[in-house]
């Protein structure tokens, strides 16, 4: 591990969990939404990455949607919140369960709005509950619908069918984003030289009726970006 690699770590465990204890219980979804995008401004702004929004007008400016994403960099989430924070959408994130005990991500996990999910249960029935309390809230909820980080040489791997039932069941509008650059690899450059602006796009898509069962989600999705 380089110097800036072991600086940027340290930093980066400090700044999680600083605004990690921001939070509390009485914090509502505006507070939150607001804590969050403070939090991926400062820690984007420091690695010197800047996200870079192509279609913005397409962005709902309210309203609850189950936003889809692809996954392939630990800072997606961030990206994300940078790519929304100019509307009152606030979604609470879908989270493997491990994240919360990190002692990195912990306690953000813990407080920033998070549905925790365990991959390992067969039983699934809490989960789905905390989803339907959280949309009854009048928030959106955010996934990754290939529920891990895509490390392989493909532009979005195989969606899981649980994203579609989480739709269904809470009729939910989906909104389709897609992180076009390849984030992590921009991630690593900006640790190893950290003086350089880089740029990251997201491109927001069209919204997709719940109902609209005419092709699978991941097939719409690639339809709409344009994804072979």
């Amino acid at each position: 591990m380089t110097f800036n690699q072991l600086k940027m770590a340290l930093y980066s465990t400090f700044i999680t969990n600083y605004y990690g204890f921001k939070f509390n219980k009485d914090s509502t979804s505006k507070d939150k939404k607001r804590i969050r995008t403070q939090y991926a401004q400062q820690l984007l702004g420091k690695l010197n990455i800047h996200v870079n929004v192509i279609n913005k007008e397409k962005l709902p400016q309210q309203g609850q949607y189950l936003l889809i994403s692809n996954h392939r960099s630990v800072i997606d989430p961030l990206i994300i919140e940078l790519a929304t924070k100019d509307s009152d959408l606030f979604g609470y994130w879908i989270s493997k369960k491990e994240l919360a005990n990190s002692f990195f991500f912990g306690k953000f996990v813990r407080n920033a709005g998070t549905i925790l999910l365990d991959r390992d249960s067969s039983e699934m029935g809490d989960f789905f509950s905390d989803i339907k309390a959280c949309v009854k809230g009048g928030n959106s909820v955010y996934i990754f619908p290939e529920g891990t980080r895509n490390k392989e040489n493909t532009e979005i791997g195989e969606f899981k069918e649980g994203s579609r039932i989480i739709a269904m069941k809470n009729r939910l509008p989906i909104l389709p984003v897609f992180i076009r650059s390849q984030a992590n690899e921009i991630l690593m450059s900006a640790i190893r030289s950290g003086k350089e602006t880089l740029c990251i796009d997201i491109e927001i898509g069209d919204v997709i009726d719940y109902k609209d069962r005419s092709m699978g989600l991941d097939e719409a999705y690639k339809k709409q970006f344009n994804i072979k």
